[in-house]
C-alpha cells in the first residue's frame, strides 16, 4: 500500500554514501551528495554530528558543514568530547581525545560552528558535566546522555540539569552490566527523557529493542540512524573522522580488531521498517519516531512530506518520493 508522512529527521548522522562530515576537508559538492543520497531514504532534515575530537579538528569539520546553506542540516549534533574515557562505554570515540566538561571548551566549540550547535551528548559523571548541562538548557541546546557508565544518582542529576534525551539508549555503555541498578534500568525509568534508538539490528537485538520501545513507549521514542560514509556503499573500509572502519557484507561496521561497534550503515528507511517487524507495531505508530518526534524534539517541523510503497509483508518502506 502506499503511504504519505512528513520527512524523516535524524538527529544522528556522522555521514552518507560514502561522505565522512568528520574529516576535514569536506566539500560543499560532497555534502550536497551526501544529502541527496540522504533525500532518497526520506530524510529531509538531519543534524551533521561530529563525534570526540580535539577543538582544531571540531573546528576545521565544522567550517566545512557551515559552507553549505542546504536547509536540510538543521545543526550539529555534538558527541563528546565530555564522554566516559573508560573502554566499553567510550565506545569507538578516541580516548586520547575525551576531555572534562568546561563551558569554556564548549564555548569556543560552539564560536568554531558560528552557534549551530543543537544537540550535545555528553557523560553525566565526567567532571564538569552538571554545571554545563545547565549551561547548556540556558543557551537553548538540547542535552542527551550518552557513552556513560554513570551511576544511577548521576543519571537522576543529569534529568534534574536538564538532560531530555538518551543517545542510543543501549549502546556506547559497558559490556556487561549489574542486573540492577544500572544506567539502563535508570535511563528507561526516567519519564523525562525520550531515548534515541539504532534500529539495524547490530546494535540492539530486535527483543531489546522491542522491551525498550515498550518500556518508553513509542511516543517517547526516536529512531537514528548514527550512520556513517559507509550507509548506502557497498561493503570496504571507510572513516569516521580519525578512525578507520570496516563495513561487512552483513551489515556491520566496526573499527578492524576492536570489539563493538563504530557508527551503522543504516539509512532510516529500513529503520523504519526494522521497528515494525522487531517491535509488532504498526507502520503507522513507528514513523512519528523518525519524522514529527525528533523533530518536535528539536523544537521545529519535519521538511516536506514522502510517499512510499509500504510491503506489509517484508517489513519494507520502498519507492520513496519527497514532495516540497
Amino acid at each position: 500500500m502506499r503511504v504519505e508522512f512528513p520527512g524523516f529527521f535524524d538527529l544522528q548522522v556522522n555521514g552518507f554514501a560514502g561522505v565522512d562530515f568528520n574529516t576535514p576537508g569536506c566539500t560543499e559538492s560532497q555534502l550536497r551528495d551526501a544529502i541527496q543520497a540522504l533525500r532518497s531514504t526520506g530524510v529531509t532534515r538531519f543534524l551533521v554530528t561530529l563525534v570526540t575530537s580535539s577543538l582544531e579538528r571540531f573546528a576545521s569539520c565544522a567550517r566545512a558543514i557551515l559552507a553549505c546553506s542546504d536547509p536540510a542540516i538543521a545543526g550539529i549534533h555534538m558527541e563528546g568530547p565530555y564522554i566516559s574515557p573508560e573502554d566499553g562505554p567510550r565506545g569507538a570515540h578516541p580516548r586520547a581525545e575525551v576531555i572534562a566538561a568546561s563551558t569554556e571548551d564548549f564555548a569556543r566549540r560552539q564560536d568554531a560552528a558560528a552557534g549551530r550547535i543543537a544537540l550535545v551528548t555528553l557523560a553525566p559523571e565526567v567532571p564538569g558535566a552538571l554545571v554545563l548541562m545547565e549551561h547548556l538548557v540556558k543557551c537553548g541546546v538540547r542535552v542527551a546522555i550518552g557513552h556513560t557508565g554513570a551511576s544511577p544518582r548521576q543519571i537522576q542529576a543529569a534529568v534534574s540539569a536538564g538532560a531530555t534525551l538518551a543517545t542510543h539508549l543501549g549502546n556506547g555503555c559497558a559490556s556487561e552490566l549489574p542486573r540492577h541498578p544500572n544506567v539502563l534500568w535508570e535511563q528507561l525509568a526516567a519519564d523525562e527523557l525520550f531515548a534515541s534508538f539504532i534500529a539495524d539490528g547490530h546494535h540492539l537485538p530486535p527483543a531489546t529493542l522491542k522491551c525498550m520501545i515498550r518500556a518508553k513507549r513509542p511516543g517517547r521514542s526516536i529512531l537514528v540512524t548514527d550512520s556513517t560514509a559507509a550507509a548506502g556503499f557497498q561493503p570496504g573500509t571507510y572513516t569516521l573522522g580519525e578512525m578507520r572502519v570496516q563495513l561487512t557484507a552483513d551489515g556491520r561496521v566496526s573499527t578492524p580488531g576492536v570489539p563493538g561497534l563504530a557508527g551503522s550503515a543504516l539509512a532510516m528507511n529500513t529503520a523504519v521498517g526494522n521497528t515494525v517487524r522487531f517491535t509488532g507495531l504498526s507502520i503507522e505508530e513507528v514513523l512519528p519516531m523518525a519524522s514529527t518526534l525528533p523533530a518536535r524534539y528539536m523544537g521545529t517541523e519535519p521538511a516536506g512530506r514522502v510517499s512510499a510503497e509500504w510491503d506489509q509483508e517484508s517489513a519494507a518502506l520502498g519507492s520513496l518520493t519527497i514532495h516540497g
